[in-house]
């Protein structure tokens, strides 16, 4: 169930900069509140049904690619407006038919309760389908990146990863990463915006993008 200081729905999606709102929940792994996770990433991801083409590509792919956020001592955290036995009989499938194991806690809310806290849907949403969101969430608790995806659309697993990794690479302001970074690439300066930075140059667009250095 959703904690008592988010009981009422919001009026807008929760945003990035903005404390993720805490919840309790029966899951796959037992109850699991979101608190549990502070003091590491986290990648919170919704789903609209359980045993759905779609979303059971993505769950095979998160599956596969946990221990690459274990790595980045990130957790994974599912959830699907279905009920806790639905989510027992597609881990099962999914086991039983691509030889995955869902290691991670999936969370249920046939009731919306949780998605409507974060936004996903309005308080007056009679269908899931928007429920499609991916939160990352830093070790305080703290909203870092969303993606929102259609239903018709799969995620890319991969990218949430990369995503990860960067979200970590600048989480100390020291550093700002280019397109597509990849650890271990070039990363960026943070520009001072000043006319004497700008007049100083010897390129046009060298006083505000600086690259410097290996990524850690």
């Amino acid at each position: 169930m959703v904690e008592q200081d988010i009981s009422v729905a919001q009026p807008s999606a929760i945003r990035i900069g903005e404390a993720a709102p805490e919840f309790t929940a029966r899951s796959t792994e037992g109850m699991v509140s979101l608190r549990q996770f502070r003091g590491r990433w986290l990648v919170f991801f919704s789903h609209p049904a359980d045993f759905t083409p779609v979303c059971t590509s993505e769950f095979v792919a998160f599956a596969k690619s946990a221990d690459a956020f274990a790595a980045l001592d990130c957790g994974l955290l599912g959830h699907s407006v279905d009920s806790l036995f639905s989510h027992l009989a597609w881990i099962r499938a999914l086991r039983d038919d691509f030889g995955v194991t869902i290691d991670f806690p999936v969370v249920e809310d046939p009731t919306l309760e949780i998605a409507r806290a974060f936004g996903m849907v309005s308080a007056e949403a009679d269908t899931a389908a928007s429920v499609r969101a991916v939160y990352v969430i830093d070790p305080e608790g703290i909203v870092r990146a969303i993606t929102w995806y259609p239903i018709n659309v799969g995620r890319s697993v991969a990218e949430i990863l990369r995503l990860v990794a960067a979200l970590k690479r600048s989480a100390d302001g020291s550093v700002i990463t280019p397109e597509g970074w990849q650890p271990g690439g070039k990363v960026l300066e943070h520009p001072d915006f000043l006319t004497a930075d700008a007049l100083a140059s010897k390129t046009a667009t060298g006083w505000f993008y600086k690259e410097v250095g290996e990524a850690r």
